[in-house]
């Protein structure tokens, strides 16, 4: 069976990534379907009209007439939709849907500008799926990259199950994209996909299956999130423009180096292989062919050799199983409560 994907992306200021990302879909897709612009919460990180202010339009609209010989690729912006003022409306709801709807593919596979895959990985999946369309939806164990390629961050909040991310779905008629956090497909019957057959990211990690995340890396694109996540009414993060200083900027705080700060996270070196279009990229930043300020890493080395930092990751680490052990047992017992009481009921009456 020959699947179809139609690959759906959000983008403002997709710069250094934008291009290699296409590349990296491009022999994969049927369609792409890329939607360019600011909502709201991002307006200080846009220009006036609403579009990126790092010509991430432009190099979209190069790379379609440079680099797209099937016609794959599809732009869509606010004004497309009829938005003059080249803003969307919303935070990303109203953008991951204009990029549904116009969705021809047999799956619809979501992807942020700095999220890449292995290609074995993606043939891996589409493999899958062509051997099993039943599969309704899958979700990917993700890598968040910290401060450069060489570094990854984790933490109480990604082990707790933010590391998981709902990336694909099935799609046909009159299936709809209901919303962008999470992201979640409805199928004609108006059930959601991840309650029929779903994979989950955890069958995924134990096949070695990611998502790599470039999340974290250039100190532009960290400010730039941080922006919007202290702007956007959802975020609710008041001090993310303070993390990006003291956290990401001066790491005054190594055991809280991820952007979500409410919770315990630390750094580790990465000893993977990256996906390749990263590689390519990786190569040009260092020729220069690539101009994007990088982060300085001495301070993250000194770190990663202190003793003292790595007794305290094993700390959180073992704290967290713990933590994790102790709400599982709270569940069973609050279960098995309910169980005897129900009985009791039973028994009496």
């Amino acid at each position: 069976m020959t699947v179809n994907l139609t690959i759906g992306m959000i983008v403002l200021n997709g710069e250094p990534f934008i291009r290699y990302n296409l590349r990296s879909l491009y022999p994969f897709a049927h369609q792409i379907i890329v939607v360019e612009g600011a909502s709201p919460g991002a307006a200080e990180i846009a220009a006036q009209n609403g579009h990126s202010v790092d010509g991430t339009l432009e190099i979209l609209r190069d790379f379609k007439a440079q680099e797209d010989p099937e016609n794959k690729l599809i732009i869509v912006t606010a004004e497309d939709e009829g938005h003059p003022n080249g803003f969307w409306p919303g935070e990303k709801h109203e953008q991951s849907q204009a990029y549904a709807k116009r969705a021809t593919g047999d799956y619809l596979w979501q992807v942020d500008v700095d999220e890449f895959y292995k290609p074995e990985d993606m043939k891996a999946i589409i493999e899958m799926i062509s051997i099993d369309p039943d599969i309704t939806a899958i979700s990917f164990p993700m890598i968040t990259f910290w401060g450069g390629f060489d570094y990854i961050c984790d933490g109480w909040y990604l082990r707790r199950g933010a590391n998981l991310y709902h990336r694909l779905f099935k799609w046909g008629p009159d299936y709809s994209y209901s919303t962008h956090r999470p992201p979640t497909v409805i199928n004609e019957k108006g059930e959601n996909l991840r309650e029929i057959k779903w994979i989950r990211g955890k069958q995924l990690g134990k096949k070695g299956v990611y998502l790599y995340h470039y999340s974290l890396v250039f100190p532009k694109q960290v400010a730039d999130k941080c922006s919007y996540y202290q702007n956007a009414d959802w975020a609710k993060r008041d001090a993310a423009n303070k993390w990006a200083n003291e956290c990401f900027v001066k790491l005054k705080k190594p055991y809280q180096v991820h952007n979500v700060y409410e919770y315990p996270s630390w750094l580790e070196q990465f000893d993977g292989e990256h996906p390749d279009q990263i590689k390519r990229l990786i190569n040009d930043t260092k020729k220069g062919n690539v101009k994007i300020s990088l982060r300085e890493t001495k301070d993250i080395e000194k770190l990663l050799h202190s003793p003292i930092y790595k007794i305290g990751i094993l700390f959180l680490k073992v704290t967290d199983y713990f933590g994790r052990f102790l709400k599982m047992m709270k569940k069973a017992l609050l279960f098995l409560l309910r169980w005897v009481k129900k009985k009791f009921h039973a028994m009496v009456n």
